[in-house]
């Protein structure tokens, strides 16, 4: 039954209003448009910028204020990466847009070599850190540092509230703390379960990465805590934000798929191990296989290839979830690269902290830096020290 209030359906009423204030954004982004160019043409490119900002705050969707943005930051601020992302962002919104076509092509192949040399840039980084020796004891200590890490930020970007001196005692002691969530606490064991399941089982295992892989990954992740689903494909639909997985009575298909083209050489022999990871790690949490878990059991996924590539599991920093959240729906949108970007600049601090930790110290006690995430404004997080006696 609808309710008729003046003559007028509510629901009719609401629809007209709904329409004119996106009618309304859309004429005000197209007049904040025509004054960042007027600005541009005044040099007051500081400005022009905000107002860019402006204008696709009000319209995302407008692919002329997305060509127009990607040439001012390609031509005045020389930021080709940002650039073909916003042309690419354009042909996502109108695939026939001829100004978008001509600028992705020519800015493609430019921004294909700068990913390239980034690469081989952390590939080197990697050498340096296999210079190293095993038997180095900084090293070893900042490998179990960073195992304590990878649990610590994993779950917190899932909202898990323990701190990393919390993570680490459960860990060692497998004994609970008085006053915190049993349910949190049961996560950290479950992925202490699944982590070494990778290290031990998974990583130096020859052959394809199968299902059962991940459902024994899942089956550890959520084990402690949900028992009943843990390592079971989920049977009814979930919801991520606005993003809608696929239905549950198509998973086996999507993932049939998922791992052809995993396993598949003549899919991904051209790909970088870090673009591979990533790539893996994004169709997976598309697919959402999992009633819950799925974040975790992605970046274990992830990090699974990577280790098979000879680099250190890889931390994705609590205090960097929002950037990470923000990669993965742009991959959504259509493009992927940034959260391949943001995944190597991920892969080079891990290394890059790995060696630093390795390196002898004129310090007379051995101090455990855990690089615990309180975020206070900046990317990174503050440092607390254990020191040991």
């Amino acid at each position: 039954m609808t309710l008729v209030v003046g003559g007028n359906p509510i629901e009719d009423v609401g629809t007209r209003h709904l329409a004119n204030l996106l009618r309304n954004l859309r004429h005000e982004a197209v007049i904040a448009l025509h004054s960042a160019l007027n600005l541009i043409t005044s040099n007051k490119f500081k400005k022009a910028r905000k107002v860019f900002e402006h204008a696709l705050n009000l319209d995302p969707s407008n692919s002329e204020i997305l060509v127009e943005y990607g040439q001012f930051l390609e031509y005045h601020h020389n930021d080709l990466i940002n650039a073909e992302h916003y042309y690419t962002r354009a042909l996502v919104k109108q695939p026939t847009n001829l100004r978008a076509l001509e600028l992705k092509k020519r800015t493609l192949p430019l921004v294909e070599e700068i990913d390239q040399k980034y690469f081989y840039f952390i590939d080197n980084i990697l050498k340096e850190f296999y210079r190293i020796p095993d038997t180095n004891p900084y090293l070893r200590r900042a490998k179990r540092n960073a195992y304590y890490l990878h649990i610590y930020h994993s779950n917190g970007i899932e909202g898990n509230t323990l701190n990393l001196r919390e993570t680490q005692y459960i860990i060692e002691t497998h004994l609970a703390i008085g006053g915190k969530s049993l349910i949190e606490q049961q996560e950290v064991l479950g992925l202490d379960l699944a982590l070494q399941y990778v290290n031990c089982t998974l990583v130096n295992r020859l052959g394809l990465i199968t299902l059962e892989d991940i459902l024994e990954i899942h089956r550890r992740v959520l084990g402690f805590v949900n028992p009943i689903e843990a390592g079971q494909l989920r049977k009814q639909q979930v919801y991520v934000g606005s993003f809608i997985p696929p239905i549950y009575n198509d998973l086996p298909e999507y993932l049939d798929d998922f791992l052809k083209w995993l396993n598949s050489l003549d899919d991904t022999r051209d790909l970088h191990a870090i673009e591979l990871a990533t790539i893996a790690h994004y169709k997976f949490v598309y697919i959402h296989p999992f009633i819950d878990g799925n974040g975790r059991t992605g970046r274990l996924l992830m990090n699974l290839i990577l280790m098979k590539f000879g680099y250190p599991p890889v931390i994705i920093k609590k205090s960097e979830r929002f950037i990470y959240y923000s990669h993965l729906k742009q991959a959504n949108d259509g493009d992927i690269r940034p959260l391949i970007r943001f995944i190597a600049k991920c892969t080079e601090r891990t290394l890059t902290e790995l060696i630093q930790q390795s390196q002898t110290t004129k310090i007379t006690r051995q101090d455990l830096r855990l690089n615990d995430d309180y975020d206070n404004g900046r990317n990174f997080i503050e440092e607390r020290v254990i020191i040991i006696e």
